[in-house]
């Protein structure tokens, strides 16, 4: 009745090592999908710019064509809130677009270099795109920058 019976691990007596090439293998494999997983995650461009402050209107363009510009400032606050010719809401930085947004309206405007946000918008007379300009002061002088 012995001969039935299956062969074990325990019958040869005999430690089968483990070794360091299993452990490594696993490391390995570890560190690998660590990797990847971090590379994989996408990252999150959100208000990773500080665009806050006061942009007076540098130009505007109606139909393509330059006008001299006398609107109201933008002002972006430190709160995420802005204020736009009486229109108030909050606003979002999401890459090199600053979104502008109430409970009615959204909308984005293109972050420009030289302290720059041109807003696009359709309005009575067509296209029309404002450009603000943030006012800097250095060393006791206002200009634009």
């Amino acid at each position: 009745m012995a001969r039935d019976r299956r062969p074990q691990l325990s019958d040869l007596d005999v430690e089968i090592p483990m070794g360091n090439d299993g452990v490594g293998l696993t490391l390995a494999r570890c560190i690998a999908t660590a990797a990847l997983v971090a590379f994989l995650t996408p990252q999150s461009k959100a208000q990773t710019v500080d665009v806050s402050g006061r942009y007076q209107c540098a130009q505007a363009k109606v139909r393509g064509k330059v006008i001299p510009c006398k609107a109201a400032p933008l002002i972006l606050k430190n709160d995420g809130r802005f204020e736009l010719r009486g229109w108030e809401g909050s606003y979002l930085v999401n890459g090199e677009w600053v979104e502008l947004s109430d409970s009615l309206i959204k909308t984005r405007a293109k972050i420009k270099p030289g302290h720059k946000i041109v807003l696009r918008y359709y309005g009575k007379h067509g296209l029309v795109e404002m450009t603000y300009e943030r006012r800097v002061a250095e060393m006791g002088k206002t200009a634009l920058s």
